[in-house]
């Protein structure tokens, strides 16, 4: 019998995800990119504690949110290693199959906004208001809401 976490990871490299969450036998999937399942896993107060995640890419912002929603294990494709060691001070195991020094942005052009806007936090709690605030300035900026 599988774990949960090689249900995800499984369930990640062949659904076209981008992130899978399992808990004995729930299996919670994300198809946005960056973390804008996470969050809205967090508005919508899902209970995911407990859960083995597999995520397409694991910075420090996405990091910060599994430490927020509870998630005992995460293994990311690509992991910067700012988001191993918020895993790992969050009591989260983390596992990987490229460590990089920083996730960067969508065009390879400088670091990722949400990496950017998470530089300050020091709890997963401050970093979700800091992401919230970049999400919400990024559609504004964009015209949408």
């Amino acid at each position: 019998m599988r774990t949960d976490l090689e249900n995800a990871r499984l369930t990640l490299e062949q659904g076209g995800y981008t992130c899978v969450l399992c808990r004995e036998g729930e299996t919670f999937t994300g198809t946005e990119h960056g973390v804008r399942p996470l969050m809205s896993w967090l508005r919508q107060g899902a209970d995911l504690r407990g859960c083995s995640a597999a995520d397409r890419v694991v910075g420090r912002a996405a990091a910060y949110l599994y430490a927020l929603l509870g998630v005992k294990v995460v293994h990311g494709m690509l992991m910067s290693e700012g988001g191993r060691q918020v895993l790992e001070d969050h009591g989260v195991q983390a596992s990987w199959d490229t460590l990089v020094p920083e996730i960067r942005n969508r065009t390879n052009t400088g670091l990722c906004p949400m990496e950017q806007a998470v530089r300050a936090a020091h709890t997963p709690e401050e970093a979700y208001q800091s992401i919230a605030a970049a999400i919400a300035r990024m559609q504004t900026s964009k015209g949408t809401t």
